[in-house]
């Protein structure tokens, strides 16, 4: 999907300000049940067909609503991911304004996932 350019200015906006991780690192820490939440924060359609395994899912468009509820130390490591790497920078600034102090966007997203052959859920 071709996004705007202003789409774009505003994520890689966020980008200079949150800390990335890659594909091959969620899932090596995954492998080795290393402590992180990860959070799927893509729309409600895109979860109901396929998710990473482990993950939760709180949209993009309600969770800074809910992430307080949903994880309440702010000390928690937190990988988000969406459909591409764009959406999840933008939720990690956002985390990040409310105080949460470790919390990472998974380049490339769930694409990336997919492309790299990683397992998956449906629900």
């Amino acid at each position: 999907m071709a996004h705007s350019p202003e789409f774009e200015a505003l994520c890689q906006g966020a980008r200079a300000h949150v800390r990335e991780t890659s594909v091959a690192d969620v899932h090596g820490r995954q492998q080795i049940g290393a402590p992180f939440v990860l959070v799927d924060v893509r729309e409600d359609n895109e979860w109901q067909k396929g998710y990473i395994s482990g993950a939760i899912h709180l949209g993009r468009g309600i969770i800074e609503r809910d992430i307080v509820e949903a994880i309440p130390a702010k000390d928690t490591e937190i990988v988000l991911y969406c459909g591409g790497g764009f959406r999840s920078a933008l939720s990690a600034e956002n985390l990040q304004k409310m105080g949460y102090r470790n919390v990472w966007s998974m380049a490339g997203g769930w694409k990336a996932w997919l492309g790299a052959g990683l397992p998956t859920s449906v629900s």
